[in-house]
């Protein structure tokens, strides 16, 4: 309990009567000594003079009920005036309770049962409604829980489901489209030989324009095929030598244009943890762009080297070749966008669709640095040991 009084005499027999009772009784002779208390001690208890000096006890009980940390302790006013206005100035102030203090101790005693009465119910109710919220809301997460399962688990379902009308696609592009082409070309290509006597030059034209088409259509679907299979396939990552790759790739394309004269250099035991397979999709793509953007140089140069960095190993791949301008960069990875003529360049527009998703599955980054007519610099990191992102 706390009971703030200016008179010394009336708080000592005020604590003497309380302390009889059990209760643990702190005195204060201010309002401004009862604040300082409160900041310190917490009370179950407070009786409060009404005409003190200093802030008084009507500002002294506002600033109590003001506090949120005080607001809910009871507070019983006491006055000497016995007149109708000072009871109400104390209520209005905030006041729980008031009481003449020429009422016996008695009647002060039961008013102070009762509002410990009263906050003892309020803090039981209090806690009954916490604990009602609480069940509500585990309640509540608990169903949410099981709906985001349950929604969840038909996404997988949805998704497997996808996943095999995609691999029913697949199959279905690769043996019900390519045979077509393929019959479409030989066909051609039959007419054109055989019957070469009959045929006028404008004719001739026509047959190696079509087989021209299904042989860009047949290298369409290979790599709409192979973009498709790296986003399915599961990795299955190891320690490879990416130089013994990058040179298996260089004498490939060599072996294809053995006119070409290109400075090659390969930077020596390039190690990575990656899918063997996957890996040398992105070389195949990378190091063949270098090859084929720098076909119109004088000196064509194609470099793969690393370096290790905050990211760890960089693995670059760069040419002195055409190169682009980087206000177009954001194309670039997007199936189908070019940033070159067919005329100048061939190709299809999926093959760095493809070296992003690989690298994204390893966990990496892949970027490029480049200049119109100063080459390009391809740039890609390997997370080790890094989760599949299919």
């Amino acid at each position: 309990m706390l009971a703030v009084d200016d008179s010394i005499t009336y708080l000592q027999e005020l604590a003497d009567g309380l302390r009889h009772e059990g209760y643990e009784v702190i005195l204060a002779r201010a309002g401004e000594e009862a604040l300082d208390m409160l900041a310190v001690q917490p009370v179950d208890c407070i009786l409060l003079d009404l005409i003190m000096p200093g802030i008084g006890g009507q500002e002294t009980c506002r600033r109590i009920k003001s506090a949120s940390i005080m607001r809910d302790i009871p507070l019983i006013m006491l006055t000497a005036l016995e007149d109708r206005l000072a009871m109400i100035a104390g209520l209005g102030a905030g006041a729980d309770d008031y009481i003449s203090k020429s009422s016996e101790f008695e009647v002060l005693k039961a008013r102070v049962r009762a509002q410990l009465r009263r906050k003892q119910f309020e803090d039981e109710n209090r806690s009954i409604r916490d604990e009602l919220v609480r069940k509500v809301l585990e309640t509540a997460e608990a169903r949410a829980a099981k709906e985001l399962a349950e929604t969840r688990a038909a996404l997988v379902e949805e998704l497997e489901q996808k996943n095999q009308e995609l691999e029913s696609f697949s199959y279905s592009v690769s043996h019900d489209l390519r045979a077509p082409l393929r019959s479409i070309d030989g066909f051609c290509q039959i007419l054109v030989e055989e019957c070469e006597a009959k045929l006028e030059q404008q004719e001739k034209d026509y047959l190696n324009r079509v087989r021209s088409a299904s042989q860009r259509m047949g290298e369409l679907i290979d790599d709409l095929l192979a973009l498709s299979m790296v986003s399915r396939d599961l990795l299955q990552r190891q320690r490879i030598d990416l130089s013994t790759i990058a040179r298996k790739v260089i004498e490939e394309l060599q072996r294809r244009t053995p006119e070409r004269l290109v400075e090659i250099v390969i930077g020596d035991g390039i190690i990575v943890d990656a899918d063997s397979r996957l890996i040398t999709i992105v070389l195949e793509n990378l190091i063949g762009n270098a090859w084929k953007f720098t076909g119109k140089c004088q000196h064509p140069r194609i470099e793969c080297l690393s370096m290790v960095g905050g990211d760890g190993l960089t693995v670059i791949i760069r040419d002195n070749g055409a190169g682009f301008d980087m206000k177009f960069v954001e194309k670039l990875f997007k199936p189908f966008q070019r940033l070159h003529t067919e005329r100048d360049f061939p190709g299809t527009g999926i093959g760095l669709a493809t070296v992003r998703r690989i690298i994204d599955r390893h966990g990496g980054r892949l970027w490029v640095e480049s200049a119109i007519g100063r080459g390009t610099t391809f740039f890609f990191t390997l997370a080790k040991g890094g989760g599949d992102r299919a």
